[in-house]
């Protein structure tokens, strides 16, 4: 099998979209079943270091027009066996061309472009698509109640979690941002006002209550955007802006040591797909909360180490918590490798894909 993936970014880009990509593509080339896959990207804002021999990322083309007539010209040339939309916002596009090249075609919902209604172009596609690939139960339902799509032909491959996440040495990982005894909070996201459903403000709003108890109380922030001032303000108010830190951006290679240093990874978000970065805390050993709102679901369904509640209870679950024996990181990690580890997402991919029971068929 011969597969052309138009997408956002995947190799150089930052944030889950580009992460799940890569992991797609990952997945796909480690199968015998699929010879090679082509990537044409229109954002790659860093350069590509790495890449599965059977994949080749193209340069990223910035023009909408420019980037239509590339994956037209590479479906011509190729003639791929499968054609990968890695958005809804491109899917209009990707059926054109699909159809043009008699080439099937499959879209990717990663959820908050399909809790609204999509456009009738958006909608035509999504009906017309041979996969609907939805990164949680809820992004499915999701398109399934705005588009007429054939149950079968949506199926849900979540987001997995890198085997570099995993437990390590946590009094190092504390010593190297200056934590002692501090109760240690944590949240990775961009902080984009767009993004401000994330739920920085909820956790700074719940510091006040955490500082009555006798250990002191450090929020750790990480992530870049213009959101910074508003929420260092914001801190201010409260009265905690000393037991806030913004740490900036931080890279894939930091991150697992930021999750083992933390507490608690705490992202009480009200827009989540389906939440990646859960994963990542849970598999370093850290237990998470977040709520039960959208796909979130999905990444934190583990008892007293994964939870999603209710916004109205985010604050008492938050002091829990905080309070309640820290869970054996080992175990932790493998609970999430088990349902979310590499081989289980591979092993979903080829059930898709190119198993026996493919729901692809050309």
């Amino acid at each position: 099998m011969r597969i052309l993936a138009v997408v956002t970014e995947a190799y150089g880009g930052h944030g889950g979209i580009a992460q799940y990509n890569r992991d797609l593509v990952d997945a796909l080339c480690s199968n015998k079943a699929v010879e090679s896959v082509r990537i044409l990207p229109r954002l790659t804002p860093t350069a590509v270091t790495r890449a599965p021999d059977k994949a080749r990322q193209r340069r990223p083309i910035f023009s909408r027009a420019a980037f239509a007539m590339n994956a037209l010209g590479d479906v011509a040339r190729s003639r791929p066996d499968l054609l990968i939309c890695g958005h809804l916002y491109m899917a209009a596009m990707a059926m054109r061309i699909a159809e043009i090249g008699g080439v099937p075609f499959a879209v990717q919902l990663h959820g908050t472009e399909i809790w609204r209604p999509p456009t009738r172009h958006q909608r035509r596609a999504l009906e017309r698509a041979a996969l609907v690939l939805c990164v949680s139960r809820h992004t499915r339902a999701q398109a399934l109640r705005f588009a007429d799509i054939e149950r079968g032909r949506a199926v849900v491959i979540a987001n997995t979690v890198g085997s570099d996440f995993r437990p390590g040495d946590r009094a190092r990982a504390r010593a190297e941002l200056g934590l002692t005894d501090d109760i240690a909070l944590l949240t990775v996201g961009r902080l984009d006002r767009r993004f401000g459903y994330k739920g920085h403000d909820r956790v700074i709003r719940s510091i006040p209550r955490l500082l009555r108890g006798k250990r002191p109380v450090t929020y750790l922030i990480s992530g870049e955007g213009e959101d910074r001032s508003r929420l260092a303000a914001l801190a201010r108010d409260v009265g905690v802006g000393d037991h806030v830190r913004f740490l900036g951006f931080t890279g894939r290679e930091s991150l697992p040591q930021l999750y083992r240093a933390a507490d608690v990874f705490a992202m009480p978000s009200t827009g989540e797909g389906f939440g990646i970065v859960f994963l990542e805390a849970m598999a370093s050993g850290t237990p998470a909360l977040g709520l039960s709102v959208g796909g979130a679901i999905d990444p934190l369904d583990f008892g007293e180490w994964g939870r999603a509640v209710a916004e109205a209870d985010f604050e008492d679950a938050l002091c829990r918590t905080v309070a309640a024996p820290r869970p054996d990181p080992r175990s932790l990690h493998a609970a999430v490798n088990e349902r979310f580890g590499p081989d289980a997402f591979a092993h979903e991919v080829e059930s898709v894909f190119v198993g026996r029971n493919a729901r692809f068929r050309r």
